[in-house]
């Protein structure tokens, strides 16, 4: 029974990216299919992950959920710097179009590993 479990993880999982890679492939300019791959990938590639996101950030700038994520995800592989400087573009980008939501996160996100870094 627990070997069915992990078959029907895997295999949903690995659906879920070849879904989202066909989306990707078949609407390329559309910001959130690299988004919902990068965010999928999370879980298993974080370096593809990674790229994906940085091609967002370089290509799509204004797509505002980018920033958090890979500002996150620079953190957990210990990329303080570019973190920090992601997090700061996503802040200045979300109070640039009023999304209070975003900034206060992003803020949240900023400060929290501005304190890690002090101590």
């Amino acid at each position: 029974m627990l070997a069915y479990y992990f078959f029907k993880k895997i295999f949903f999982m690995t659906n879920r990216l070849e879904i989202l890679r066909q989306f990707v492939e078949g609407e390329p300019q559309d910001p959130f299919n690299h988004y919902a791959l990068a965010t999928e990938l999370l879980k298993s590639e974080k370096q593809e992950a990674k790229k994906i996101f940085e091609y967002l950030v370089n290509n799509h700038s204004t797509y505002l959920a980018t920033y958090y994520h890979l500002g996150a995800l620079y953190v957990e592989l210990g990329e303080n710097d570019l973190a920090l400087s992601t997090y700061q573009q996503g802040i200045t980008l979300a109070e640039k179009i009023g999304n209070d939501k975003a900034h206060k996160e992003l803020k949240g996100a900023y400060q929290m590993l501005l304190d890690e870094l002090e101590d």
